[in-house]
């Protein structure tokens, strides 16, 4: 008999348990925006090329040559004695020293009118592009330098190492930080800083997707060139930010390395609490993209991106679009723009004072 009593007893209480935990509301998740400030790590970044199959649209004459087909093209096999110097030396001193090249390869640019990237200088004329969702005045110039390399295009090698170092080196780290926010989805009055961040970037298990919620440390110490703000405002949950001046990107090594140069460059980033998706736009500097790739890849692992940085620098010359040099007039920069994702972190100064908090 007092068997049964405990029984009806436990019984009684599990019902009870039950019934308030089915009528309480879900516990809400930590937030991740606390003191109008919410912060995010870079985990993906690729040169933006727009394609459509086989690149039949926007590059109708096939892609173009990386450095071993020009050289066979330059130095054929006709029976004529060459030097080394005349030869394999001279072509690595134009590797460095492009304008020095005497020859002009064919080049194959991009001939379609659709590509990714933002209306850079608020103008409308015949060299921009149309966004895939149709918005006009679109200025990426690198893409109609870019857009017919192999390597650059989907598949590549670039895409790929590039992610892969700059994922497994936290010199590469790139943080921006958004502050005044009273809302992710509108806010008219937000302020964007980037930073280089210290740390290794949290993943799941498989070591393949991201986990917000990590924490980055900001390099004040030897990070500072890479910081920079604009203020910015938020549409339907769209960041756009106004332009920065000058925005250093932290690129680590391979491919290209130590850093980007940005010139008016900005942020058109899809928020959540958890991501950042979009692009980022800006006119890049044509002398300081060559010497990073040629510091990062070498001859010979730029062929297997059937890629020739002397081309192509020839290329950005020819279609730089920005920022004249007051003294000869070259355009210095071409704007350009880069498919960028982002992972929620809570970023932390070196004094331990939280920017974001849990």
């Amino acid at each position: 008999m007092r068997s049964k009593r405990i029984s009806l007893t436990l019984g009684v209480a599990m019902s009870l348990c039950l019934a308030n935990t089915a009528g309480a509301a879900p516990r809400e998740e930590s937030p991740v925006l606390e003191n109008g400030v919410i912060g995010y790590v870079m985990t993906e970044r690729v040169w933006a090329v727009y394609e459509t199959k086989d690149g039949k649209e926007e590059c109708p004459q096939g892609f173009n040559d990386g450095n071993r087909e020009e050289f066979k093209k330059i130095f054929p096999e006709d029976g004529q004695q060459r030097t080394v110097v005349e030869t394999q030396l001279k072509r690595e001193g134009e590797q460095w020293h492009p304008e020095t090249a005497t020859y002009k390869m064919p080049y194959k640019e991009v001939q379609g009118k659709i590509s990714y990237g933002l209306n850079l200088d608020g103008k409308e004329d015949a060299n921009d592009f149309v966004s895939p969702e149709g918005e006009p005045g679109v200025d990426n110039q690198l893409y109609r330098a870019n857009g017919c390399i192999a390597g650059y295009r989907a598949g590549g090698s670039f895409a790929h190492f590039e992610n892969l170092f700059m994922k497994s080196s936290e010199d590469s780290r790139v943080l921006i930080e958004i502050a005044g926010v009273d809302d992710l989805n509108n806010d008219d009055d937000v302020t964007i800083t980037t930073y280089r961040g210290l740390d290794n970037l949290l993943t799941d298990a498989t070591g393949d997707a991201f986990v917000p919620g990590g924490t980055q440390r900001i390099d004040m110490r030897w990070g500072k060139r890479y910081i920079s703000k604009a203020k910015g405002k938020i549409v339907d949950g769209t960041l756009i930010s106004n332009p920065m001046d000058t925005l250093l990107i932290p690129w680590g090594r391979g491919v290209s390395y130590q850093y980007q140069v940005f010139r008016g460059a900005r942020f058109k980033l899809k928020l959540t609490p958890q991501t950042a998706e979009g692009l980022l736009a800006g006119y890049a500097d044509v002398d300081s993209y060559t010497l990073r790739k040629n510091e990062g890849w070498s001859t010979h692992h730029q062929s297997y991106g059937q890629f020739s940085s002397i081309t192509q620098h020839q290329a950005m010359d020819r279609l730089a679009d920005g920022y004249p040099d007051p003294k000869t007039g070259r355009n210095t920069a071409i704007s350009s723009a880069m498919r960028v994702k982002f992972t929620q972190v809570f970023i932390q100064r070196p004094d331990q004072e939280l920017v974001s908090k849990r």
